[in-house]
């Protein structure tokens, strides 16, 4: 794993995010948009050079994955690299929408 920084949560109405920062400024975010109380869509997620290949987004799509699992909340992976980490686990796939 990649990083020794913890993961960030921020809400912000229907929008949210997971984050890692460094130095004060953000280098890598998973963002989310609220649908309903139990759906939410996975739009985007961005990871800086620094850390790119250091499992940082497995690291967020975790932590959100937990938070989903502790909430009771489905996911809708619209996010390409979100969608092809729930094709390749199937032990997220609890959190995905049907």
């Amino acid at each position: 794993m990649a990083t020794q920084l913890p993961v960030q949560h921020e809400v912000n109405g229907h929008r949210s995010a997971f984050f890692l920062e460094q130095g004060g400024a953000r280098v890598a975010e998973m963002t989310m948009s609220r649908v309903n109380e139990h759906l939410v869509m996975i739009d985007h997620t961005e990871v800086s050079d620094s850390l790119r290949g250091q499992g940082a987004g497995r690291q967020l799509l975790d932590a959100a994955v937990a938070w989903a699992r502790a909430n009771q909340v489905k996911f809708v992976p619209v996010c390409p690299f979100a969608k092809a980490q729930f094709d390749k686990d199937a032990t997220l796939r609890d959190v995905l929408s049907q």
